[in-house]
Order: structure tokens, then C-alpha cells, then sequence
């Protein structure tokens, strides 16, 4: 059984107060506040992070899948966009979007597709947000001769998204 710990600490009220959040790893150690929760200043918020945790574990899971199938992934990208909103008297996660990419030999779209539904589903971060409704846009890069491989519309788009919410 592997445990992993993050930790955080918060310091005065929750409009003007603020907090610094770290991993365990020491992989990262960021501050938060109101202000880069539901504003746009600067620090991370949860939702950025379990967003990342979750494009991140979903990555994984497919990158998995797939080797199982007898494919041999070279690059899944995803990005994942954690919605929160009011909720009665407080607020809630009401939708994460993962959209992803993915490139590898001999991978077709359909059986990238059917992948990514798998991996949805089965991904240990997808199991801890079953009261949270996740949707999924995956597609195949297509290769372009020698140059770099395009990124799909769908994560261009989710990309472009995120740097404008």
C-alpha cells in the first residue's frame, strides 16, 4: 500500500486571508487564497491541483490501457478543467472536462477512443470524484511527414479555455 500526503496551511479569514499548499514529494510548494480561487491572482487553488492530479492519473491509467492492448503509446497529453460553483450554502466541483491527445504506432482512433472511455472510468482519481460528472473529448494526433506532430481542436481548444477562465 503506498500513502502519499500533501499539506496545507491556511492563516486568517477566508477573504483576505491566505495559505501555502505543499506536496509531500516536495515536488511543489505553492500559495492560495480566495483571490486565486475564485479571482484571477496569482497562486494555485485546489481545483487547479486536483485538476493536474486528475489529467495526470487519467494519463497513466490510458498510457496503461493501451500497453495492455499491445499498443505502445509515445505521447498522451491530456488537460483536465475542474468546474466549481455555488452550491445551497456553499460551493461545489460540478464538472471536470479531460480532453486528450495521443500519439503511438499502429494506434487508430477508434481503439484510442474506447481507451480513453476505459480509462475514464477506471482511473483512481475518476473513482474518488463519482459524485462529479466527468466528461471526455479524446482524439489521435495526427503526424504531419517529419514535422511535429499537430495537437488536436479539441485540446488546443480546452487549452486556449483555460488561459482565458
Amino acid at each position: 500500500m503506498v500513502v502519499r500526503t500533501s499539506t496545507a496551511e491556511w492563516h486568517g479569514r477566508v477573504e483576505d486571508g491566505g495559505g501555502c499548499v505543499s506536496l509531500g514529494s516536495g515536488a511543489f510548494e505553492g500559495p492560495y487564497s480566495f483571490g486565486s480561487r475564485f479571482k484571477e491572482e496569482p497562486g494555485t487553488n485546489p481545483e487547479e491541483l486536483l485538476g493536474a492530479a486528475h489529467a495526470s492519473c487519467f494519463s497513466m491509467a490510458l498510457s496503461l490501457l493501451l500497453t495492455e492492448a499491445g499498443f505502445t503509446p509515445t505521447r498522451i497529453k491530456t488537460a483536465a478543467k475542474v468546474t466549481i460553483e455555488r452550491a445551497g450554502n456553499g460551493f461545489a466541483i460540478t464538472h471536470i472536462a479531460l480532453v486528450t491527445e495521443g500519439e503511438g504506432p499502429g494506434l487508430d482512433s477508434k481503439s484510442f477512443i474506447a481507451h480513453a472511455k476505459t480509462a475514464k472510468a477506471t482511473c483512481p482519481i475518476s473513482k474518488a470524484l463519482t459524485g462529479v460528472e466527468i466528461s471526455l473529448t479524446a482524439s489521435l494526433v495526427e503526424k504531419t511527414g517529419t514535422a511535429a506532430p499537430r495537437r488536436s481542436a479539441a485540446l488546443r481548444a480546452a487549452q486556449q479555455a483555460g488561459r482565458t477562465s
